[in-house]
């Protein structure tokens, strides 16, 4: 094992690659060499693409599991509870260049962050969840905010203006298709801020259904 080289600095200077290339140019060699050593000096930790991202997404699931807090900090609720949860996800996700798609599928290499679900899934059965319920409605929040993120991301970084609204509307014909211009336009209304916790409420109140219902698989 290289000397002075630690999960935890190949975990910082990855996420810095990240940020500065994005996930199609993250490798092992591009992170070894922020580390200013050979590759083969990280084989000893992550022996390939997917193990380094595994040790990147449990760095930060852990962030945002650590930033969400407790069913407490919200005060009881569970729909408060599971809305700080999914603002804290974006938050974790968009923090990183291409960090909807880097870390999503990713597999937690910490136990502990396994073992810390305990204390939640126990709450969530006060709140009138079985594990297999709350399981499903986590699930389905961390989909969406996973899917939401990809999306906002991959719009952020696209050249300008392949998403403009005019050039749409020429393309389209608005006149002769009003509808789908204002379906268009409605989803460019507000801020992105704002759209996503439009559509959160509506998945929350789906989430609602699940509560007592069968589990989904």
């Amino acid at each position: 094992m290289a000397k002075g080289i630690t999960r935890d600095a190949i975990v910082d200077a990855a996420l810095a690659v990240l940020d500065d290339v994005g996930m199609d140019g993250l490798t092992v060699r591009a992170v070894a060499a922020r580390l200013d050593v050979k590759a083969t000096a990280l084989y000893w930790h992550v022996r390939d693409k997917k193990a380094l991202l595994d040790e990147m997404g449990t760095r930060v699931w852990t962030e945002i599991a650590h930033d969400a807090g407790g069913p407490l900090s919200t005060g009881g609720d569970w729909r408060a509870a599971l809305e700080t949860y999914a603002h804290a996800t974006r938050r974790g996700l968009l923090a990183h260049r291409d960090g909807a798609r880097a870390f999503s599928g990713t597999a937690l290499t910490d136990p502990s962050v396994l073992r810390d679900q305990e204390a939640g899934l126990a709450w969530m059965e006060t709140q009138g969840f079985s594990v297999a319920a709350a399981t499903d409605a986590v699930s389905i929040l961390t989909s969406f905010t996973v899917g939401s993120c990809i999306e906002e991301q991959e719009r952020a970084q696209a050249p300008a203006g392949v998403y403009d609204i005019d050039k749409r509307d020429a393309a389209v014909d608005a006149a002769s298709h009003p509808r789908v211009a204002a379906s268009g336009r409605h989803t460019r209304a507000g801020t992105a801020d704002e759209r996503f916790a439009a559509q959160l409420a509506v998945v929350l109140e789906g989430i609602a259904t699940v509560r007592s219902a069968s589990p989904l698989l």
